[in-house]
């Protein structure tokens, strides 16, 4: 029996409690999960590719069905060189479903060979995003319980605190 591998991808910059609530309820379902950090988001990053695998890696703590990578070009065809057959996006509102319908509409039109699953946010991240957490970093807020402790750090480091 093959393995059932799925791909999450995103910007992860950086990462958020959200991001972890989503990748572990995806383990849940899939015997892997590739966390895939794009490398050519149109998105002003504040941490460069290197810095969000490391701050990925390190907060996963070495889970072996969790994989971090980096993809450049379409996703579909990532997805398809890893031998995945999901994309897993999340929601946390439904003006986010219009965006990801259009982006899984096109996925499928390139390939009928994978699927996209939406996955809603538990409540308490339903506002959370990697924006607003730089936006309050910047502001010197306090995003303690938005960030795991490592990328609270790292935050303060990037704003020089």
């Amino acid at each position: 029996m093959s393995k059932k591998i799925a791909v999450y991808p995103g910007s992860f910059d950086p990462i958020t409690f959200g991001h972890l609530d989503i990748i572990n309820r995806g383990l849940r379902i899939f015997d892997e999960v590739i966390i895939a950090v794009a490398a050519n988001s149109a998105k002003n990053a504040l941490f460069s590719i290197e810095e969000r695998l490391e701050l990925i890696r390190k907060v996963l703590g070495g889970n072996g069905r969790a994989k971090v990578d980096t993809f450049d070009g379409l996703l579909v065809d990532y997805v398809l060189s890893q031998q995945a057959t999901v994309i897993i996006r999340g929601l946390r509102a439904v003006s986010d479903f219009e965006y990801e319908f259009q982006i899984a509409q096109m996925n499928r039109s390139i390939s009928q060979e994978v699927e996209t699953l939406f996955m809603m946010t538990s409540v308490p991240y339903s506002y959370l995003s990697s924006s607003i957490v730089k936006e309050v970093s910047s502001l010197n807020g306090p995003v303690d319980g938005l960030v795991p402790p490592l990328v609270k750090k790292a935050l303060d480091a990037k704003y020089n605190r």
